[in-house]
This record gives C-alpha cells, structure tokens and sequence, in this order.
C-alpha cells in the first residue's frame, strides 16, 4: 500500500512495529503526556500520508477510546484522508443487546463511535452473537474480521497431536469447526447456562472423551469461570488431559488460578492481547488483513 504509515501508542510499541514490519510500512509513535488533573495530551507526528493506519488494542478500553478520538481527528487536521484502525481486540462487542429496559446496548454504541473515526477496521475473533457480520457492529466502509482460530489449531496439533477440540459453549462453535477443520481433528461444543458474571453451568455434548487429549478452544477468556466448568466435566468424562487455548488471553483476577484448580495444563493464546500465555504471533495475519482487504 502506498503513501501509507502507521501510528501507534508507547504501550504497544513492540507488537505494532512487528505489525508494521510484516507489512512493509513505516511506523511512527503518537507522543502521550498526562496532566496532574488525569487529563491526557496528545502529539501526532505533523506531516501525515493520505492513507493511515493507527494500531490499538482495546484491552482495558475506556481511556483508549479517547485517544482514538483524539488521534483519528487530529489525523484528518493533518491530511489523512483515509484511516484504519487495527484492533486486535476489539472491546465491548459482548452486550449487543438490552436484557432489561434502558440498558446500553454497548456494541452498537462503541461500534458507531468507531465508524464515525475509521474508514475501515480490522480485528481478530470480535465477539458477536446475535449479530452475523464486523460491519453490522462497526458499520465501517471496510470491515475486516480474522480469525486466530486456525493458527491457534496449527500450534495444537504440534503440541497435541489428535486433540479432541471442545468449545465451552455454543458460542465457540464457530471457533472450533475453524480450527479442526485444516487438520481433521474431532470437535464438539458444549452447552452453557449463565447465572451470572461469575456463575455458569456446562452440560458436554453426546461425546465420548475417554483417554483423549481435550483442548478448550474459545475467543475470549475472562473470569475463566466457564472454561474451569468445562475443563472439570471432560475430566470427570475420562478425558486424559485438558488444555485451554483462546484468542483473547483477558484472564481477569483470579482466572488462571482458577483454570488450574480445575485440571487445566497448559494455557496458550495468541498476542492480541499481551499475556504469559502467548504462543502464536498475528503480526502477518493482520498484515494480510491491511493489505489484502481479508475478510
């Protein structure tokens, strides 16, 4: 892509320079400065090509979206005409619908906000239930959704050769046929019952799990709530092993102490998100996504 660059953020500076590396850009830092008050200055470099690309993943996403509103109007100011944002994690796309009268339907709200900035937006696994494509979410020209399911699979089968993929929930479904499929591994996912943030209940499929090596394929692992519940009933199934592998290594609190107790291990995730768990690397699929227009 010509007259083309990417700005980034000083916290992300190592994955979007292996980013802009695997697509043969140049890369230039967006300088921060916080105020005593909490309020944040931003400085984007002054002269810009017509064609931009600003890295940022929305992990921890409420004071990033503000920067990105910062950083894509000034871009425009200074002579973008075109802006994409890669986003390997792409935050609040969970609540895409109200369960009770006035709550926010926090996808439509934040996928709006970003459609207003963006031209177009790249991301890996966002998580959409109700709603079957990127760009009813983020309703931008250029939608661009990949997918680290199936380089997750690849990374399974060398260190689990035959797994058994299982899905905590009918969610994961998607996921998992992915990343069977190029290996024809067996695959089957789960039913859920939530009863809250924290409290959930697995029911396995009408599979037999004994002796196999099961590996727990999702897109998202937050509380670890879910995947703890998932692991414990394939073990109590006779599974011989359990194994966890996510695109989104979130692992809020307590998490990964929790998958453990329940069996799990080991953990693996891509580097969407920065985590000890990181085994596979999505700098040249979302360099293909910037420039070949993948979805």
């Amino acid at each position: 892509m010509s007259d083309c660059a990417v700005l980034y953020f000083d916290d992300e500076q190592a994955p979007a320079l292996r980013f802009a590396r695997a697509a043969g850009l140049p890369a230039q830092a967006i300088e921060r400065h916080r105020f005593p008050d909490g309020e944040l200055k931003l400085r984007l470099p002054p002269v810009l090509p017509a064609n931009l690309i600003i890295y940022r993943s929305l992990v921890h996403p409420n004071e990033k979206l503000v920067e990105l509103l910062f950083a894509a109007r000034t871009a425009r100011q200074l002579g973008a005409q075109d802006l994409t944002l890669v986003c390997p994690y792409l935050a609040y796309m969970r609540q895409d619908i109200a369960f009770r009268e006035g709550e926010v339907v926090s996808q439509s709200v934040v996928g709006h906000f970003l459609a207003s900035l963006f031209d177009g937006v790249v991301t890996v696994d966002p998580h959409l239930h109700r709603v079957a494509t990127l760009a009813e979410a983020v309703p931008v020209r250029r939608p661009t959704l990949l997918s680290g399911a199936p380089l997750l699979g690849d990374y399974i089968v060398r260190q689990r050769p035959g797994a058994f993929l299982l899905g905590p929930d009918s969610e994961s479904a998607q996921w998992i046929a992915s990343a069977a499929r190029a290996h024809g591994l067996d695959h089957a996912a789960c039913e859920k019952v939530r009863h809250g943030d924290r409290e959930v209940e697995i029911r396995l499929p009408a599979v037999d799990l004994t002796g196999r090596a099961v590996v727990l394929l999702d897109d998202v692992a937050s509380s670890g709530r879910t995947l703890a519940r998932a692991a414990q009933a394939a073990l109590q199934a006779g599974a011989a092993s359990v194994d966890v592998a996510v695109t989104h290594a979130l692992f809020a609190d307590d998490a990964l102490r929790i998958i453990a107790e329940a069996g799990v291990d080991d953990v693996w995730s891509t580097d969407c998100i920065a985590h000890p768990s990181n085994v596979v690397a999505m700098d040249h699929l979302l360099a293909v996504g910037v420039n070949g227009r993948t979805t």
